[in-house]
C-alpha cells in the first residue's frame, strides 16, 4: 500500500466510492443504511468535535460498544485525529472495563447501551482523567455533566471551525503511529495492551487482496467482536474495497441475519461452522433412509466435483452428477447459509477437517487461517488458490514463521505487534531477535503449510509421561452435534476425561423421542441411557485418536460455561485453569478408582 495510514485511507476511499452503500444496521425491524460519502461525512465531523473535546495527538479514546456503525465512524475519526483506539469488549465487566480505563488512561468512553455506560459511571469518579462518557445509544439515561449523546457529539463538528486541525493531523500520522490498543482478554491474570500500528493493519489489508477477491459487489456481516482484532482488520478491508459492511449486535440472531443479509464474504470463528453443520445432520438423523442416502450421496458427489473443477478435470458425466445433487441437497445447504459465498473465513481457533470438507462439498470454501492479537492478527491462511484442509495455511505475504527448538512457532514480518503497552519486560519476552513467541505448537509440512498442534501451555502430560494436545481431542469429539462444549482434562493424571455440555436442544428432543422422562436437565444427563448415548458417540468420533488420547471417563454437565459464570473469555474460549478448579470434585471423582 503506498500510504499505509487508516484515516487518510477512509478519506480516499469514501471519496472514491461515494453513492455506494458502505454500511447497514437495523433499527427496529427496519434496515438503515449509510452511503461512502455520508459515512465519511459523520467520521470528518466526530473527528472535529473530538478535537474540539480537547482530544489531542496520542491521547487514548475507548469504545465500550457492541457491533454498530457508530463503532467504526468513532475508530476512523480517532484514527484521522492521530489518536489511539482503545476497544473495551461489550460483554466485559465493571471490573475489567476498569482495569482498561485505568491503565490506558482514557480520556474519553463511547458506550453502547445503558448497561455499559452504568458499568463506566460506577467507577468514573475515582479517575480524573476521564472527563467524558458519549451514548451512542440516545435512550440511555445520562446522569451527570461529563455525559453526551454521540449526536450532539456529532453536531460540535458541523461546522468547520476545527477543519483546519483535522485537516493538519491527519497529513502529520505515521505509518509508525500506534492505531489501537487491545487489550487481549487472556485466559489467566491480567489482560496485556497489545499496540497495534497503522502499517500493521494495513499490512493485512494488503494481504487480503493479494489472494482475495472484494470487490464492491461484496456484502459482509459483521458480527465478530470489532474489540477482536479479527473483526476489526476484516472491516478495514472491506472499506478499503468498498464493500458493504451490515452490522449485526446480537450475535445470537447470526443464522437469521445470514439468510436476511445473504453475504458474500465474512470472517467468522469455528463455532458457527460447527453449529451449522450439527443443524444439518440433527436434520439428516430425522430423515428417512431415502433422504439419508439422498444426502451422502450428493455429499459425496460435491466433494468430487469441487476437486475436479479445482484441477480442471470435471467431465461431462460428473457435471451432470454435480447439477443434480445441487437442486436436490447442496443448494439447500447454501441457502442455510444465506446462499453462494465468494468465501468464508475461519479462525481463533481449531476447525476439523471434516466440516472444511462437508461446506467444499456443498461450494462453500471455508479458508481457515491464524494469528493472534499480537500479530495483527493474520500470520497464515488458506487462500482460494493455495488451500489444504486440516492446515491453517500458509504465512501471509511477507510473513516469515518458523518452527522452534520445541516445535513453537515463532513469526515475524510487518504483522508484528509495536509492543505491550507500558509492559517493556513482557514485550521483551514474547519478541525475541525479531521473531514473534506465538506460544503454539505446531509443523510446516511439506507443501510449507503450517499445521497447529496446541498450545504449550495447554499441553497434557499424564502421569505416565505421555503428552497429549487437547485441543486435538476436543475438535474431533467436538465436532459431534450432541456436543455443545467440551474441555479435555488429563494433566497428572492417569488418562484422559471430559467435562462435556450437551447440545441440550439436540438432546433433549432425542430424549423425547425415546420415551426418556425427565424434569429438569440435572436429571437427564444422569440418566444412564443418556450416558452410555454419549459413550458411543465420543467412540464413534475418537477413530483417529492414539489409545493413551481417547477419553476414558466423562461427565456431562447440566450447564454450560459462560463468561458470566467466568468459564469463557470475552472471545469464547474456555479458561482452562478456572474450569479445572471450579469443577476439581467432578473431576476428582472422574479418576476416584485409579
Amino acid at each position: 500500500m503506498q500510504d499505509p495510514h487508516l484515516g487518510r485511507l477512509i478519506h480516499r476511499k469514501t471519496n472514491e466510492y461515494g453513492d455506494l452503500i458502505a454500511v447497514r444496521y437495523k433499527e427496529g425491524d427496519a434496515w438503515q443504511e449509510l452511503t461512502y460519502r455520508a459515512f465519511g461525512g459523520k467520521i470528518d465531523a466526530l473527528a472535529r468535535s473530538l478535537i474540539a473535546y480537547g482530544v489531542n495527538e496520542g491521547d487514548m479514546v475507548g469504545i465500550f460498544s457492541e457491533n454498530r456503525p457508530e463503532w467504526a465512524i468513532t475508530d476512523f475519526a480517532t484514527l484521522s485525529v492521530r489518536a489511539v483506539s482503545v476497544p473495551i469488549y461489550a460483554t466485559n465487566t465493571a471490573q475489567q472495563a476498569e482495569y482498561i480505563v485505568s491503565d490506558a488512561r482514557l480520556g474519553i468512553v463511547f458506550v453502547g447501551d445503558q448497561n455499559q455506560y452504568d458499568k463506566i459511571k460506577s467507577f468514573s469518579g475515582t479517575h480524573e482523567h476521564l472527563r467524558y462518557i458519549v451514548a451512542f445509544d440516545s435512550t440511555v439515561k445520562l446522569r451527570d455533566d461529563d455525559s453526551l449523546y454521540f449526536s450532539d457529539l456529532l453536531k460540535r463538528g458541523g461546522d468547520d471551525s476545527y477543519k483546519e486541525i483535522m485537516e493538519q493531523r491527519l497529513n502529520a500520522g505515521s505509518p509508525d503511529d500506534v492505531a489501537t490498543i487491545i487489550y487481549t482478554s487472556g485466559t489467566t491474570g491480567d489482560p496485556k495492551g497489545v499496540m497495534l500500528t497503522h502499517a500493521n493493519f494495513c499490512h493485512q489489508i494488503d494481504a487480503v487482496d493479494a489472494n482475495f477477491n472484494v470487490g464492491p459487489k461484496d456484502r459482509s456481516l459483521c458480527f465478530l467482536p470489532l474489540s477482536h482484532a479479527y473483526e476489526r482488520a476484516w472491516s478495514y478491508v472491506v472499506f478499503k474495497n468498498g464493500a458493504q459492511n451490515n452490522y449485526l449486535a446480537d450475535p445470537k440472531r447470526i443464522i437469521e441475519y445470514m439468510q436476511d443479509v445473504r453475504p458474500t464474504a465474512m470472517v467468522s470463528v469455528p463455532r458457527l461452522y460447527e453449529k451449522i453443520y450439527s443443524t444439518v445432520f440433527d436434520r439428516l438423523e430425522k430423515a428417512s433412509p431415502f433422504r439419508k442416502k439422498l444426502f451422502k450421496w450428493a455429499v459425496v458427489i460435491g466433494s468430487d466435483y469441487r476437486y475436479a473443477v479445482r484441477n480442471n478435470e470435471a467431465g461431462v458425466v460428473l457435471s451432470a452428477k454435480h447439477w443434480l445433487a445441487d437442486r436436490l441437497v447442496l443448494g439447500k445447504i447454501r441457502d442455510i447459509v444465506g446462499g453462494p459465498k465468494n468465501f468464508f473465513s475461519a479462525g481463533g481457533a481449531a476447525l476439523s477437517k471434516d466440516i472444511e470438507e462437508f461446506f467444499f462439498a456443498a461450494g462453500l470454501l471455508v479458508c481457515e487461517g491464524y494469528g493472534l492479537t499480537e500479530s495483527s492478527p493474520m500470520i497464515t491462511y488458506n487462500c482460494p488458490s493455495a488451500f489444504k484442509f486440516g492446515t491453517v495455511g500458509k504465512p501471509v505475504p511477507l510473513c516469515e514463521v518458523k518452527i522452534g527448538e520445541n516445535g513453537e512457532i515463532l513469526a515475524r514480518g510487518p504483522n508484528i505487534m509495536k509492543g505491550y503497552y507500558n509492559k517493556p519486560e513482557d514485550t521483551a519476552a514474547t519478541i525475541v531477535d525479531g521473531w514473534l513467541k506465538t506460544g503454539d505448537v505446531g509443523i510446516i509440512d511439506e507443501d510449507g503449510f503450517v499445521k497447529i498442534t496446541d498450545r504449550i501451555k495447554d499441553l497434557i502430560i499424564t502421569s505416565g509421561g505421555k503428552n497429549i494436545a487437547p485441543q486435538r481431542i476436543e475438535t474431533l469429539v467436538g465436532r459431534d452435534h450432541y456436543i455443545e462444549q467440551i474441555e479435555a482434562i488429563g494433566d497428572g493424571r492417569k488418562y484422559v476425561s471430559a467435562l462435556i455440555v450437551p447440545a441440550f436442544a439436540a438432546l433433549e428432543t432425542y430424549a423425547r423421542d425415546q420415551g426418556i422422562a425427565f424434569a429438569s436437565r440435572e436429571e437427564l444427563v444422569q440418566k444412564q441411557e443418556i450416558i452410555d448415548f454419549y459413550r458411543k458417540r465420543i467412540e464413534d468420533q475418537s477413530g483417529e485418536l492414539a489409545g493413551y488420547e481417547k477419553i476414558k471417563a466423562f461427565t456431562l454437565l447440566p450447564n454450560e460455561f459462560t463468561q458470566e459464570g467466568g468459564e469463557l473469555t470475552p472471545t469464547m474460549k474456555i479458561k482452562r485453569k478456572v474450569v479445572v478448579e471450579k469443577y476439581r470434585d467432578i473431576i476428582d471423582a472422574m479418576y476416584a478408582h485409579d
